[in-house]
């Protein structure tokens, strides 16, 4: 009697296109199921069993495409990120150096850092009904050289959004005139991407007076 294992098989089958599929069934080891396929049998060795199988060379083409498929999307993500990463360092520079020039009172670094035509909110948190006011960013620097007072803003733990030439850093601060402590809140400004780097185009900012959590950075130095 003759002793057969039930195995799945391969079998192949023709697609409409021309191409040639894989179907599985069960038929005794080492006969041939009529379609060209034999079945393997599971007492070969791995190596003799690599070749059995129809259409190999086309598996292995397969895997070596898919292979391809998956790894460049994640060379392009890390690709991205470090962009991100570049960039995000250069949005918070732009931040800082923008609180530098009101220290300094520097128009000119200022105008460099700024887009004239965007505008600034300030919302005054803490009343009802919520009080605003607004200014272009011409204004600031129009009213940077003639001040008198010392201006100094400091930021800690901020958020930064960027989606391609656009981004949005959200960050707490605070500000002091002469030397003392005046308000606290959070800024939100809106950056645009331009061929002479990022440059801050608008945004938004609370004024807090009481109530201000200490900040990390201690006191001002």
């Amino acid at each position: 009697m003759k002793r057969y294992a039930s195995v799945p098989a391969l079998s192949t089958w023709r697609a409409p296109s021309g191409e040639r599929g894989v179907a599985s069934a069960e038929a005794p080891a080492g006969r041939s199921l009529g379609t060209g396929a034999r079945v393997l049998n599971p007492h070969r060795s791995a190596g003799e069993m690599r070749y059995a199988a129809p259409g190999g060379k086309r598996m292995r083409q397969f895997l070596v495409y898919s292979v391809m498929i998956v790894c460049i999307p994640v060379a392009a993500s890390a690709q991205s990120a470090s962009e991100s990463g570049g960039d995000r360092d250069a949005i918070l520079a732009t931040v800082q150096k923008f609180f530098d020039t009101m220290s300094s009172r520097d128009v000119a670094a200022a105008r460099g850092l700024l887009i004239p035509e965007g505008r600034m909110f300030a919302v005054v948190d803490g009343k009802t009904p919520v009080t605003f006011r607004s200014r272009m960013l011409q204004e600031h620097l129009d009213s940077m050289g003639a001040r008198k007072e010392d201006f100094r803003e400091r930021f800690w733990n901020p958020d930064v959004r960027i989606q391609g030439p656009i981004a949005v850093v959200w960050t707490p601060y605070d500000f002091w005139i002469d030397g003392k402590f005046s308000h606290c809140g959070v800024d939100a400004f809106d950056l645009v991407k331009t061929p002479e780097g990022w440059k801050i185009s608008g945004g938004v900012y609370t004024v807090q007076r009481d109530g201000c959590p200490p900040s990390p950075l201690g006191p001002l130095k």
